[in-house]
């Protein structure tokens, strides 16, 4: 085991909207390292977004980023043989990670001819508050509200 943890090195802004959070998605994007690839992906799908909404298509990402974003989640633990989902906080850095991988994971999976095309569709539906990724987060919600008998338990 190390003696500290390591160390968080600051991400360096994004070239559009210099912001750490973008480049953060767009490194969950990436396949094989091609970055710039990524990033093409990520500004095509947020100028779709300006076009379907009328709206700044990284204000609406920003909104779907939050609201897929989850508060609880449940965690298996195991006590006297048996085991038990008790619903926990999620940390801060977690809710976010958790929150991009679930709307590209969710984007991924729809029908569509690009990425691109498939992630706006995936950012607009969020943003209102449906869509998979947004699902995803109620699932989560619902099933550490059903599991709140088991949450004495928590270390």
């Amino acid at each position: 085991m190390r003696k500290q943890a390591a160390k968080k090195i600051p991400l360096a802004p994004d070239p559009r909207f210099n912001d750490p959070v973008v480049t953060r998605f767009v490194n969950n994007i990436m396949e094989k390292g091609k970055k710039s690839i990524a990033f093409h992906i990520f500004y095509d799908a947020i100028d779709r977004v300006s076009k379907i909404t009328g709206e700044q298509g990284y204000d609406v990402w920003k909104r779907a980023l939050a609201n897929v974003t989850p508060m609880v989640e449940v965690r298996s633990r195991r006590i006297g043989g048996a085991t038990f989902q008790i619903p926990t906080e999620v940390r801060s850095d977690r809710k976010v990670s958790l929150s991009m991988k679930w709307l590209i994971r969710y984007a991924a999976d729809r029908n569509g001819k690009s990425m691109a095309e498939k992630l706006a569709n995936e950012i607009v539906a969020a943003s209102k508050g449906e869509g998979s990724a947004f699902k995803k987060k109620e699932d989560t919600h619902r099933m550490a509200e059903a599991n709140k008998a088991f949450s004495h338990f928590r270390v």
